[in-house]
């Protein structure tokens, strides 16, 4: 009998392991290639899932924060929606588990973020609220690069009016990629990497500073030479600035 329940308990590990990195192969492969509609189908399957683990949890809810993003920057807000409300409940899971609450709570102070732009006129009442989970997560974990990217969000995309800084953006942003480079030693295959670094170059491009825009472009390029939105799109816009095309 406790043979049989190894052999269970070792096959539910592994299988965990097996979709965890098929995940994680097809979610980039869809990232780089401007794909993005197919990632809802990918969380879909994971939400089918029997016998989830909270790390499996925590998988699909980054795939659900990257997922909505994408889809309120083009105009699918019914489907963000969606999305919005399955990571709210993965969200109150985990936190009732109390797992990984760093991330947990980097997490929400995103997905506030994301109902805001759905919805503008909630910033006054809900906005704070994600500045302020963004600092629990850095107080409970201070390397959270997670949560120093959602404290430059809250900058970048917060009106001038109302105190908002892309300059301001840009030093929470750096502060995440160092992070990033502390957590993990040497370039891999993330999405979340590229999209950070795509940002950074994004928001030095509004700023006119195109030469560090340039860098961080390239940097994205040289670990993922197939990143179709740098490679097509904000290269090609840099370049017509910089007057080389």
């Amino acid at each position: 009998m406790e043979r049989k329940k190894f052999v269970l308990v070792w096959v539910m590990f592994f299988n965990s392991i097996v979709s965890n990195a098929l995940f994680q192969e097809e979610i980039y492969s869809y990232y780089i290639s401007n794909k993005m509609e197919l990632w809802g189908n990918v969380i879909d399957r994971i939400d089918n899932l029997p016998n989830k683990s909270d790390e499996i949890f925590l998988q699909q809810l980054n795939y659900c924060y990257g997922y909505v993003g994408w889809c309120i920057g083009n105009d699918k807000k019914e489907i963000a929606k969606k999305y919005i409300k399955l990571a709210n409940n993965i969200i109150a899971r985990l936190e009732k588990k109390k797992f990984k609450l760093s991330d947990v709570y980097a997490y929400k102070s995103a997905f506030i973020g994301y109902e805001i732009g759905i919805s503008p006129y909630k910033a006054p009442f809900i906005g704070s609220k994600s500045i302020e989970y963004a600092n629990q997560a850095i107080k409970l974990d201070s390397a959270n690069y997670i949560a120093y990217i959602q404290l430059g969000n809250s900058e970048y995309y917060r009106p001038r009016i109302f105190g908002g800084s892309k300059e301001e953006s840009i030093k929470y942003y750096l502060q995440a990629l160092r992070f990033y480079r502390l957590k993990f030693n040497e370039p891999k295959k993330d999405w979340k990497l590229l999209h950070l670094l795509a940002t950074i170059g994004k928001t030095y491009f509004e700023l006119k500073d195109y030469k560090n825009a340039k860098l961080y472009y390239d940097e994205a390029l040289k670990i993922e030479p197939n990143f179709l939105w740098v490679k097509n799109e904000l290269y090609h816009s840099l370049l017509n600035k910089m007057g080389k095309k």
